[in-house]
């Protein structure tokens, strides 16, 4: 039986970035480059003026008061997106636009709001200061500057930056193609007819859902029904894909088939227990040679599945797609009331989270049965309790990991023991 850290390790060793597709710079938000990005231009390509106003040299103005103004020959008109006609000489200004490239001769833009008049003339009242309100030429971007890092996981700044240096085309890494599969005769499939001796099948919909915030849209395979042969077909269809996660059937039951099958398949099952509570019953198996597909097997009871997608498919998956911060975050709060636990496994207990003038205090949601998935509805976050410990008293500082604020860190944030 492995640690949840163990577990983790194992799985993460067996991911390898190796696919790389390019993608339209507009779809691209969200992935991870899979190369550096140099830049092409300087930005601006010249100095441009931060502000509508004047362009003038700051000697002609030194001193300039509301009281007694400077005044200036205006001598151009400089739009944004045209170049100036005339250079500044001393005594002179050349109005000027947002964006505009400031002429030769000038070393100041005065802001429009600090000036009087229109026409051949100006007065500048307020003097600023030397080089205000010039953007410097390669200010942004220079020529052949490092821009982005391969690895970075491309944000809206980052798109935008992609698209200041033409990249139409991006090289990311490759989302994983997943399929989700449930098994048990008990299950009632989503657009079956109501039967009340049944079990809906959630855990398909909550694994789904938590993928498609990872941006990946999953292929839900159905339900397999308890016989080697539909359950073996199933798992063929599986193979096809990056990943297969299979809800149910992975324990030692007389009619848990999952892992003979799989194995039965060429997949190879590295662990199927974890010292996890919720969870324990938790596999994980890579297929060899060509078939390279990687297999979870998720518990039966949707919140055991739930946090075992948390703790190890979604830190597998984030790495599958280039990303560097793999595991969901952690923060530290006090525990509001004491609870008691069982010693022997790390347990995430559901939680809610109140915010106070002291902190972050976090309280049991109630009952923490496996299969009350109202309870994960309820909770904020999961709260770690140590595998050492069989309590944890009111006001003990504990270790929290969100379930609706998601970010995520480049380690576990608790002690795998």
């Amino acid at each position: 039986m492995k640690t949840v850290i163990e577990a983790q390790d194992i799985i993460l060793d067996r991911i390898d970035l190796s696919v790389v597709e390019q993608v339209p710079v507009t779809e691209s938000l969200g992935r991870v480059l899979a190369e550096d990005v140099h830049s092409n231009r300087n930005h601006p390509p010249y100095d441009i003026s931060a502000m509508d106003g004047y362009a003038l040299k700051f000697a002609d103005i030194d001193g300039a008061t509301r009281d007694e103004p400077v005044i200036l020959k205006v001598v151009d008109d400089i739009r944004a997106g045209t170049m100036p006609s005339v250079s500044v000489g001393s005594g002179e200004a050349s109005r000027i636009m947002t964006g505009a490239p400031v002429p030769d001769g000038a070393d100041t833009v005065i802001r429009v709001e600090d000036t009087s008049g229109s026409g051949e003339n100006v007065k500048i009242l307020v003097p600023s200061g030397e080089g205000a309100n010039i953007r410097l030429l390669g200010e942004n971007l220079k020529v052949d500057d490092k821009l982005l890092k391969a690895g970075t996981e491309i944000t809206p700044a980052a798109l935008g930056t992609l698209a200041m240096v033409k990249y139409a085309e991006v090289p990311v890494f490759r989302r994983p193609t997943v399929a989700i599969l449930s098994t048990g005769d008990e299950l009632e499939a989503l657009g079956e007819p109501f039967d009340e001796t049944k079990i809906p099948d959630a855990n398909s919909y909550t694994v789904m859902a938590e993928l498609k915030a990872l941006g990946i849209d999953a292929t839900l395979l159905g339900i397999a029904r308890d016989t080697r042969e539909e359950l073996a077909e199933k798992l063929r269809e599986g193979m096809e894909y990056d990943v297969l996660i299979v809800s149910g059937g992975v324990s030692v039951g007389h009619h848990d088939f999952v892992r003979p099958c799989l194995e039965e398949l060429g997949i190879r099952m590295l662990f199927w227990r974890v010292a996890l509570r919720p969870g324990h019953p938790f596999a994980f198996g890579a297929g060899e040679g060509e078939n390279s597909t990687l297999v979870f097997g998720l518990p039966g009871n949707p919140v055991s599945s739930m946090v075992c997608c948390v703790q190890f498919i979604v830190p597998a998956l984030r790495k599958m797609m280039g990303k560097g911060n793999l595991y969901r975050g952690t923060f530290e709060a006090r525990l509001g009331a004491s609870v008691k636990d069982r010693e022997g496994r790390l347990h995430f207990m559901r939680v809610k989270v109140e915010n106070t003038p002291e902190g972050r205090v976090v309280r049991s949601t109630g009952s923490q049965g496996s299969g009350i998935l109202m309870s994960m509805v309820e909770a904020d976050a999961l709260m770690v309790v140590p595998a050492s410990r069989a309590s944890l008293e009111e006001g003990e500082v504990v270790t929290v990991q969100p379930l609706n604020d998601i970010f995520y860190q480049s380690e576990p944030g608790f002690k795998g023991e």
